[in-house]
C-alpha cells in the first residue's frame, strides 16, 4: 500500500485506489485495461510483438532541428516527422543526463532509483559511487522475459563502476562508454580515462563516437531481424567536447599530435548534428530494407534541453534548468502502417512513458504490484487518443498540471499558462492563489512520495 505521502499526491493528481492496486500511474487504468490479458487481444493498429528503437540525442535543444522551425537542416528527422508523429510537448523527466536515462530504464521518476543528479566522473566526489541499483526493474529486463534480445550503442552514465554496467540490467549487447561523455576520436573521459567498452570489457576501437553507435547499431538490426528486439541509441551528440568527424582528439596520449582545428563552435555544433541526423536516417533506412517498417516503432528524442551552443527557442532557459527550455525536448514517434504520417500532438508526454507504452505493445507485464510514474502511449500514438488530465513533476521544483506550469524560483513560487505564454514570461502567482496553493501542495506530497521510495545508494568506499 502506498504511504501516506504517496496517497496524498495521488489523491491531488486524481489516481484512485483502484489504479493504483492495479500498479497505475495517473491516468493508466484505461490503458492497463485495454492491455488485458495478452497481446493476442489487439486494438486497431497494434501487432503482436513488435520491435522497439529509442534513438536519444544528448543536450539536443528544443529549436536545433528544422523539424521544429530551428536553424539546422535535419533532412532524415524531417523525413521521420513526415511519416510519422512530431511531439510538441514531449519532455525528458530530467534536465541533466543521468536522471532522465535513469528515468528512462525504469519508468519511474529517477529520484525512485536515488539517482536524482548527474553522475560525476571525478572519483574524488560522493555522486561519483551513485548508479542505478541491479535490482530496480527495468525495460530490458521485463522485455527479456517476454521474448526480446536488447543492445544498447552509445552513452551508459548509470554507473562508472563494473558492477553498474548495463549487462547487469537486461541488455543483451553493450558497446559505448559509460561516462557523461568521452573524447569523440580517442574515447579518453574527461578525467583522463579511456573509456569504451564492449560489454564487461574495455576494448580499443578507432573511430568517431557517432559512426560507431550508428555501425554496431545497424550492425545489431541485421543480426536480430528475424527475433523481437529492443534497441537502445543513446547518441552523444550534440554534447560536448564540441567534436566533428575528422576533427583531431582532444584528450589522451594523441592529443598533441594532432592540434586544434580551428572552427566556429555553432558550425562544429551543427556537423555533430549532421552526423547524428545521418546515423538516424541510416538506421531507418535499414529498417525499410530488412522488411521490418511495418513491424517497428522508433522513437526519438532528446535527453535534456539544449546548451549555449544550441537553441531552446521559443522556450526559457535551457539544460540544467526547471524552465521549459530544460526539459521540452523535440521527439518523434514512427512507425509506417501503424501511426498516421505528418500527424502533429501537443499531448503532454514524457520519457518515463517509454517503458510503459513498451511493455504494453509488446504484452509484456511488470512485477506484480510494481508501479509506474508514466503511462502508456500506444493509444495516443496508434489512435490519436487523448491521455488525460497529468500532472508533471522536474527536481522537486517545477510541476506542470496540464497547461499551466508551477516554478520556485529564488523561494518564490510562479505561475504561467503554457497555452498563452509558452515563454513562461508572464507571471500569474498573484491573479491565481488558489490554484498555486493546490500545486504547491502536490508539489510537497510528491517529494514525500519520492523521499520515502529512494533506492538507497552506497556511499564512497572506505579508506
Amino acid at each position: 500500500m502506498p504511504n501516506p505521502s504517496r496517497r496524498r499526491f495521488l489523491k491531488t493528481v486524481g489516481l484512485s485506489a483502484a489504479a493504483v492496486a492495479a500498479g497505475c500511474a495517473p491516468s493508466a487504468e484505461r490503458e492497463a485495461e485495454a492491455a488485458g490479458a495478452s497481446a493476442a487481444a489487439k486494438g486497431p493498429g497494434r501487432a503482436a510483438k513488435p520491435n522497439f528503437i529509442i534513438v536519444m540525442a544528448d543536450d539536443m535543444g528544443y529549436g536545433d532541428s528544422s523539424v521544429y522551425d530551428g536553424w539546422i537542416e535535419t533532412p532524415h528527422m524531417e523525413a521521420m516527422a513526415a511519416g510519422g508523429l512530431k511531439f510538441t510537448d514531449f519532455h525528458s523527466s530530467g534536465a541533466v543526463c543521468s536522471p532522465t536515462r535513469a528515468g528512462l530504464m525504469t519508468g519511474r521518476y529517477q529520484q525512485r532509483a536515488g539517482v536524482p543528479k548527474v553522475i560525476n566522473a571525478d572519483p574524488k566526489t560522493p555522486e561519483h559511487y551513485v548508479g542505478l541499483q541491479t535490482s530496480e526493474v527495468t525495460f530490458p529486463k521485463v522485455l527479456k522475459r517476454a521474448g526480446y534480445t536488447s543492445a544498447i550503442f552509445g552513452k551508459w552514465h548509470l554507473g562508472y563502476t563494473k558492477n553498474y554496467n548495463p549487462m547487469h540490467h537486461g541488455f543483451d549487447r553493450f558497446r559505448g562508454y559509460v561516462s557523461g561523455n568521452v573524447d569523440y576520436i580517442s574515447h579518453y573521459d574527461r578525467m583522463g580515462v579511456y573509456d569504451w567498452w564492449d560489454g564487461l570489457e574495455q576494448v580499443k576501437e578507432e573511430g568517431y563516437v557517432t559512426h560507431l553507435i550508428t555501425k554496431h547499431s545497424l550492425a545489431f538490426l541485421e543480426a536480430n531481424r528475424d527475433k523481437p528486439f529492443c534497441l537502445y541509441v543513446a547518441h552523444e551528440a550534440v554534447h560536448t567536447p564540441l567534436q566533428a568527424p575528422g576533427d583531431p582528439p582532444g584528450r589522451g596520449p594523441e592529443r598533441a599530435k594532432g592540434g586544434d582545428r580551428k572552427r566556429p563552435a555553432k558550425e562544429t555544433y551543427r556537423l555533430m548534428m549532421k552526423a547524428m541526423d545521418d546515423g538516424l536516417g541510416e538506421i531507418l533506412a535499414k529498417v525499410k530494407s530488412l522488411g521490418l517498417a511495418e513491424k517497428t516503432l522508433v522513437i526519438f528524442f532528446s535527453d535534456n534541453g539544449g546548451t549555449r551552443y544550441g537553441s531552446s527557442a521559443p522556450l526559457r532557459g535551457g539544460k540544467a534548468g526547471v524552465w521549459e527550455g530544460g526539459h521540452r525536448v523535440p521527439a518523434i514517434a514512427w512507425w509506417p502502417g501503424r501511426i498516421k504520417p505528418g500527424t502533429t500532438t501537443d499531448a503532454l508526454s514524457i520519457s518515463l512513458d517509454l517503458m510503459p507504452t513498451m511493455l504494453d505493445l509488446a504484452g509484456a507485464k511488470a512485477p506484480a504490484g510494481h508501479t509506474f510514474d508514466g503511462v502508456s502511449l500506444a493509444p495516443l500514438i496508434l489512435e490519436g487518443k487523448p491521455l488525460g488530465r497529468r500532472q508533471l513533476v522536474w527536481n522537486g521544483q517545477a510541476m506542470r498540471d496540464g497547461t499551466w506550469k508551477l516554478v520556485i524560483a529564488g523561494g518564490k513560487a510562479q505561475l504561467f499558462d503554457l497555452s498563452k505564454d509558452i515563454g513562461e514570461g508572464n507571471d500569474l502567482a498573484g491573479q491565481h492563489p488558489a490554484r498555486v496553493k493546490e500545486m504547491v501542495a502536490a508539489l510537497d506530497a510528491w517529494k514525500q512520495d519520492m523521499a520515502a521510495t529512494a533506492t538507497p545508494q552506497p556511499g564512497p568506499p572506505r579508506q
